[in-house]
């Protein structure tokens, strides 16, 4: 194979590999542009409150564990050391010694050690055990639910941002429009001033109208790029990194009645879920308080060691080894009210837990109903503001007619193109304004 042929392979083969080779620059574009779905499932995976919470349901569970350990045997050990000032010896019986004398018959010797294996299991507890791991499961229905309401507001949230970030971004194509528009003004004000048709007041006006627009141009900007910040925090991204959205303000009919939209909240809501777990934990708490009219009871076996050294092998007074077996009862009968008191503490909680219930069901209910108003007042709003927009445009149109032939003033020129920016921004505020209301529909229905 020649020399010219072999470079054309190489270039050939090169360029091949460049082709196929994944684009940076495409890759990287895929990963700053975001639907509103994209954008809720990358806050709900990376956010660090939503993994507080899991961290939460661990924790419950690793307490449930914790509390169904309490029903088992326990088996510990324990060793002791006991020296006595001097011997003991026995108060009813005497020893003879060698010479023939009475002496104080000794029992025990000044040094003794103990080594004790023991396993203990509970038998009754006044149903205390049995309240505090229903406690302990109901522990992870709450922490459930608190994680399943962290995602609800962190989901609005996220599409709060989301649509902030369009607004601000129609906000800022309805101020670049304007700038454009009102620079051609000022170049035609400018030629006419120059042939004298027109005072050089009018082209100091619409110079004046340029700058304002200009300046609402640049914090429009400015808004567009803040709330791209705010957007990338929720989402646990750099704060600077480059964002771009789908354009999906549009206007969609929302069918639906209170009455059924108000059952539906009140059922999917995860703050109802959460109280009424409360309350299940107020009985088992009561129930945990009165257990200390009952008396405890339980069986402990215990095998023993003893002697007079370390190694407790027996001594001359004790065996090397026995075991025990006990049942023992414990029952504190009277503490002056304690029980009496801490049972109807907890019963109050319950009432307490009860009426906060109806404050929050009556508060979700005005949720839901604010939101219908909301949506119901933008739906109405957007086709009286496009109404806004076409006759701000044909007015504009007809303005730039006539001044274009000298029967109207610049006034009129700049009051219409001022008319038409202002009817845009009502239009896509109006736009604006049903999205976020659909969202915090949704949120008030407990949807995602």
């Amino acid at each position: 194979m020649s020399k010219k042929r072999s470079i054309q392979w190489v270039g050939i083969l090169l360029l091949f590999t460049l082709i196929t080779l994944p684009a940076p620059a495409a890759a990287q574009g895929r990963q700053n542009y975001f639907t509103l779905e994209k954008a809720i499932s990358h806050a709900l995976e990376s956010s660090y409150k939503i993994k507080a919470r899991n961290e939460r349901i661990e924790q419950a569970s690793d307490i449930m564990k914790q509390a169904r350990a309490d029903f088992l045997p326990k088996l510990g050990t324990a060793y002791s050391y006991n020296r006595l000032s001097e011997p003991p010896v026995s108060r009813v019986s005497r020893a003879v010694s060698p010479i023939g004398t009475t002496v104080p018959l000794v029992v025990g010797t000044e040094d003794n050690f103990r080594w004790t294996w023991f396993l203990r299991q509970p038998l009754f507890t006044g149903f205390a055990l049995v309240s505090s791991y229903k406690l302990a499961e109901l522990g992870i229905d709450q922490s459930q639910l608190e994680a399943e309401l962290e995602k609800l507001d962190l989901v609005l949230r996220v599409k709060e941002a989301y649509f902030n970030i369009l607004g601000a971004d129609k906000a800022v194509e309805v101020a670049q429009t304007t700038v454009e528009s009102l620079t051609q003004t000022v170049k035609v004000a400018r030629s006419f001033f120059e042939v004298g048709m027109i005072p050089i007041n009018d082209v100091l006006k619409a110079e004046v109208e340029l700058a304002n627009a200009e300046q609402s141009l640049v914090r429009g900007k400015n808004a567009a790029e803040t709330t791209r910040s705010s957007f990338n925090t929720l989402l646990v991204r750099p704060v600077n990194a480059p964002v771009e959205v789908e354009d999906i303000l549009v206007y969609k009919p929302e069918v639906g009645e209170y009455n059924a939209f108000e059952k539906k909240a009140l059922e999917a809501r995860p703050e109802i879920k959460i109280l009424d777990v409360n309350i299940q934990q107020t009985d088992q708490q009561i129930r945990l308080a009165k257990s200390k009219y009952y008396p405890e009871i339980s069986f402990t076996y215990q095998y023993i060691s003893e002697g007079d050294e370390a190694s407790v092998k027996g001594s001359p007074y004790v065996d090397a080894n026995h075991w025990e077996a006990l049942v023992v009862a414990n029952w504190t009968f009277w503490e002056w009210g304690k029980t009496y008191y801490a049972g109807r503490e907890k019963e109050s909680l319950k009432r307490q837990l009860t009426e906060t219930k109806a404050d929050v069901e009556d508060g979700i209910r005005l949720q839901v109903k604010q939101a219908m108003v909301d949506l119901d007042s933008s739906a109405k709003n957007i086709p009286t503001t496009q109404k806004g927009v076409d006759a701000g445009e044909e007015n504009l149109r007809v303005n730039a007619e006539r001044y274009k032939a000298q029967v109207s003033t610049i006034t009129d020129l700049l009051d219409a193109q001022t008319l038409l920016a202002r009817a845009r921004l009502d239009y896509y505020r109006a736009l604006y304004d049903h999205n976020q209301a659909r969202a915090r529909l949704e949120r008030a229905l407990g949807n995602y």
